[in-house]
């Protein structure tokens, strides 16, 4: 899979460093992105028409990563018939509570995916991504089994190599 399928937002450059996870987790599964910056307060009419083309322009996930209210998502999610996987950003003084709760409240008929906050909602907006694309994917679903096979065995040998 090298076309682009996955559109990956951000409301702020400051959420780069903790998104470069997801982004080469993507990488990894060969997993065609596109990347923005786009904020669901300072530039509504930009993530509007982002998330209203995405199917057109062949995206078939978006994940949004926003601190504080984190609007993104669900702005990102009112456009589009598109899955959004929510990514909360640890910012602000309730250091990404108040994003995982703005991301994981969405009204009814509204659904976005919420990951954990911060590097590891990251990793795992990436491969919930795979997950949906793997769907109709037979190549990356084999990867995805042997990604998942990969952590096992890590595991495997950790617990031999402190067995007494």
């Amino acid at each position: 899979m090298s076309d682009t399928v996955v559109g990956v937002v951000m409301g702020s450059d400051s959420d780069m460093e903790v998104m470069e996870r997801c982004l080469k987790q993507l990488k990894d599964f060969g997993i065609g992105y596109e990347v923005r910056i786009i904020s669901a307060h300072r530039t509504p009419n930009i993530a509007h028409e982002f998330a209203s083309t995405a199917a057109d322009r062949g995206l078939k996930v978006i994940i949004a990563a926003a601190g504080m209210s984190a609007a993104l998502a669900g702005v990102m999610e009112s456009c589009t018939t598109l899955p959004v996987i929510g990514v909360p950003m640890a910012s602000g003084p309730l250091v990404g509570i108040d994003a995982a709760l703005s991301t994981m409240q969405m009204p009814p008929g509204v659904p976005v995916a919420c990951m954990a906050i911060g590097s590891a909602g990251a990793t795992n907006a990436a491969i919930y991504a795979a997950k949906i694309l793997a769907l109709s994917d037979a190549n990356l679903a084999k990867k995805l089994q042997a990604f998942k096979q990969a952590m096992a065995d890590k595991v495997v040998e950790k617990d031999k190599a402190i067995k007494r």
